[in-house]
């Protein structure tokens, strides 16, 4: 049995894949924003914030873009969560001319963790944080806390259009793999992707997988999540193409309840 919510319409829960009962959702309350948080890029060097920033009222939130992107692909994300009180961090990837994200999934985690342990040694007052990770971004962040000890710093993982079961799709993009090796890790069945679903997700932190229907880059369902039991794991379903993932405004929202932003009403709805 598996429960999901397709954003900005209803909750849904399916058996098999078919919908077997619907329920209206309610609204979600829009958050004050009365103060704009701040954006800071972790980039090796020294990472410092202002006392307000550290106790910022939504929390702080790691971003982590997907394969072939900048950090550009998230200004509408960062820009959002900002104005609704949330500190956002980011990494620029290791990639393709210095800028693009190309790299291999477990080198860039390396990266997330290094820099990561940086920011907690120089301000240890900040509070857990929440990882959204779009595409492979969302990889990069299972693969964190799950292999690298980031479950120390997180305290909820959302990921957005996430190929957890690989993607068909990558097969098409091989030629460039010399290019891009994370491709050959993105494929359906990679030894990369089955050797990341062995053992147990971190007790202590949630992972939400958001995915789409209508995502044709990574379609249903390589994008589920192996809930096996545990309670802090779930899918949830939106409808948006895999670049709307990072725009649509129902998708946003869907994300607010998702990492259970004091604001938003429905919060302890999601959970299956």
């Amino acid at each position: 049995m598996e429960t999901s919510w397709t954003a900005g319409s209803q909750w849904s829960r399916h058996a098999g894949g078919a919908p077997s009962g619907v329920e209206r959702l309610p609204g979600i309350a829009k958050p004050s924003r009365s103060r704009v948080a701040g954006w800071t890029e972790l980039d090796g060097r020294d990472v410092r914030v202002s006392e307000a920033e550290v106790s910022a009222r939504g929390g702080p939130v790691l971003l982590l873009n997907g394969l072939f992107s900048t950090g550009r692909t998230l200004r509408v994300l960062r820009r959002r969560l900002r104005r609704d009180g949330h500190h956002v961090f980011s990494v620029r990837p290791d990639g393709l001319a210095g800028r693009f994200n190309t790299g291999r999934v477990e080198v860039l985690a390396r990266m997330v963790a290094a820099r990561v342990e940086a920011l907690y040694r120089l301000q240890p007052r900040l509070a857990p944080l929440t990882v959204v990770g779009h595409s492979k971004g969302g990889l990069v962040a299972a693969y964190w806390v799950k292999r690298l000890g980031g479950h120390r710093f997180v305290r909820t993982v959302v990921t957005l259009g996430t190929p957890h079961q690989g993607s068909p799709m990558a097969w098409l993009a091989l030629p460039v793999a010399p290019l891009a090796p994370a491709i050959l890790q993105l494929v359906s069945r990679s030894a990369f992707v089955r050797r990341l679903r062995e053992g147990a997700w971190p007790a202590h932190v949630s992972l939400v997988s958001m995915f789409s229907r209508r995502d044709r880059l990574v379609p249903y369902p390589h994008a589920l999540v192996d809930r096996d039991f545990d309670p802090q794991v779930r899918n949830i379903e939106v409808e948006s193409s895999h670049a709307e993932f990072l725009v649509k405004r129902h998708v946003y929202d869907a994300l607010r309840v998702a990492i259970g932003d004091e604001a938003t009403a429905p919060a302890a709805g999601v959970a299956a």
